[in-house]
């Protein structure tokens, strides 16, 4: 129940009782305390009770349904700036901290609110931005001494003669190694997709294309999990984007679905253009996620399965980076599972029109 429906209920019943108690007491006053004013009553042929009744009808109702508009009005225009200030709030979120909400000026109550929400938003912000910071500095600072123990390894392969279980042992450190880079590089990626740095290169590219590549490399990926990559449908389709970009997107979601799949699974790609837009889906027969933990699968290093996903590779950052590369397009990209039968990414971004192809 909103606050003014509340205050309104209340407010008429304190009303009402008011105006109950008063009119009884009037009565007992009048009838019970001074008899003789019943008596000229009843000598004009009414009653007490007649009486008090069309004073309370035609008095007590006009000016109780009276008093309750006004206080309606009155209050709907006093909650008028909160209702605001609540739809304002509404459209903030962690990309926007810098938002300022409007101010009366006045000084009042909802003015000050304003003014300590702002002040709060500041310091989100301001410590959003160190955070962001601290996660770009030190994953450009991760990349050299990385660089280095890869190269040292290599080298020490290279001019060193070496056993099985050394070439086995430095091959387990060049892996993780590797490993290491791809999370470094990918937290880069976010950092500055946070800070509004992610550069992109905005030309026409060939969606279709990309995804004809991209199921190319899909089935190839799939060999070792005798998993079946199809592409029933691949419409023309042309994007105003970053053609690296996209096809580090298409990589990862299809990455996604060969390694979270079932032996002898199915991947099936598809690429719709409709009504000026592209939709691109990738469905996969693996687990799939239960329904609780869908809202968190876009949420950085979150796993839905840590006991099932123990022994595939990754880090948790897959679907944060497509989802970053996805808006950065300008289009949305959204999950839906039934376990243990279908999981679907679904992928709208703007379509080219034909007019600006060239």
């Amino acid at each position: 129940m909103r606050i003014r429906t509340h205050l309104m209920l209340w407010i008429g019943v304190i009303l009402l009782t008011g105006l109950l108690l008063i009119t009884g007491w009037t009565y007992y006053e009048m009838v019970v305390e001074h008899p003789a004013v019943a008596k000229a009553l009843a000598a004009e042929g009414h009653s007490p009770q007649e009486e008090f009744g069309e004073i309370l009808l035609y008095g007590g109702v006009p000016a109780l349904i009276i008093v309750l508009m006004g206080g309606w009005l009155l209050m709907r225009q006093a909650l008028t700036p909160v209702t605001n200030l609540t739809h304002k709030i509404e459209t903030i979120h962690a990309d926007s901290l810098g938002q300022q909400l409007p101010r009366s000026g006045n000084g009042d109550e909802l003015d000050r609110l304003a003014e300590v929400f702002n002040s709060m938003m500041k310091r989100l912000d301001h410590s959003f931005t160190h955070i962001r910071e601290f996660t770009l500095n030190a994953s450009h600072e991760l990349k050299t001494p990385l660089t280095i123990m890869r190269g040292e390894i290599e080298t020490r392969l290279g001019d060193s003669p070496t056993t099985a279980a050394d070439r086995e042992f430095f091959a387990s450190q060049l892996d993780e190694i590797a490993r290491l880079t791809k999370i470094v590089d990918a937290l880069t990626l976010l950092a500055r997709a946070d800070a509004g740095q992610l550069a992109l290169v905005r030309e026409p590219v060939r969606l279709d294309e990309l995804v004809r590549d991209s199921f190319a490399d899909a089935q190839f990926l799939a060999q070792p999990g005798h998993v079946h990559v199809e592409l029933p449908r691949c419409d023309e389709a042309i994007v105003r984007g970053d053609r690296h970009r996209l096809k580090q997107l298409l990589l990862n979601l299809t990455d996604n679905a060969i390694k979270y799949n079932q032996p002898d699974g199915r991947v099936t790609m598809r690429l719709i253009r409709d009504n000026g837009s592209v939709e691109l889906t990738i469905a996969n027969t693996g687990q799939g996620i239960p329904p609780e933990k869908l809202p968190r699968v876009f949420e950085r290093f979150y796993r839905g399965d840590p006991a099932h996903n123990s022994a595939i590779g990754g880090c948790g950052l897959g679907l944060s980076i497509a989802e970053r590369i996805v808006k950065a397009h300008g289009g949305t990209i959204q999950l839906a599972s039934e376990p243990a039968k279908l999981t679907t990414v679904t992928i709208k971004l703007p379509a080219q029109s034909d007019s600006t192809k060239n």
